[in-house]
């Protein structure tokens, strides 16, 4: 069982993401906040064999307005269970904005959160891994704090193994939908240490 803690970065220093994550076999559960000025935000996840989503629970509550969002994979795609309340909150409906364009993805991935990036790091052995070329993914992406659910085109690429001297590996992640390019640190667990432009580790639990 891990605790970890990161901060946002230089131009979101008040946000605050902490997690704990348990790891078993190739398997893995978390559950999390995000405390940001504006809302805050608590999670929790559950993968089946090699690290693929079975299920997603988000809530995000803001000043006079809330959402919540059950976001679980079957065998036939993903499915949405969704609900808002209140004035004054984000743009856009919680919930799935388009089923049939994530049904091949196998990840969940929530904005700003650093800990939906380490299933697909471990399902390749990126940690590991010599590098190597790029390797596609479809996300069922979940936008924070609006919950809306849409895909996400990222490639995942290994740069360089771990190694007890450097004290981790560099995994190149790319965004189709953000156009962002960056090279992730992880320890060797297959957690980020840092994300460039999004979040840097706070504690080492």
């Amino acid at each position: 069982m891990r605790n970890v803690t990161w901060t946002g970065a230089a131009d979101d220093p008040e946000r605050v993401e902490a997690a704990t994550l348990v790891r078993e076999g190739r398997r893995l559960s978390a559950h999390g906040t995000s405390r940001a000025p504006s809302y805050v935000a608590a999670w929790s996840l559950t993968t089946g064999d090699d690290w693929v989503t079975r299920r997603l629970d988000v809530s995000v509550l803001g000043a006079g307005w809330s959402r919540t969002l059950a976001l679980v994979r079957e065998d036939d795609g993903w499915a949405a269970f969704a609900a808002g309340h209140g004035e004054g909150g984000p743009a856009g409906a919680p919930g799935l904005v388009d089923p049939e364009s994530v049904a091949e993805a196998l990840d969940c991935d929530i904005a700003l959160c650093p800990v939906t990036n380490t299933m697909p790091i471990l399902r390749h052995d990126l940690v590991t891994s010599p590098p190597g070329p790029p390797i596609p993914h479809v996300m069922a992406w979940v936008d924070v704090p609006s919950l809306q659910v849409i895909r996400s085109d990222q490639l995942y690429q290994a740069v360089a193994p771990y190694s007890d001297d450097a004290g981790h590996a560099v995994v190149r992640y790319a965004s189709a939908s953000r156009d962002f390019v960056g090279e992730l640190t992880v320890d060797r667990d297959g957690v980020v240490i840092d994300y460039p432009e999004l979040a840097y580790r706070a504690t080492l639990g």
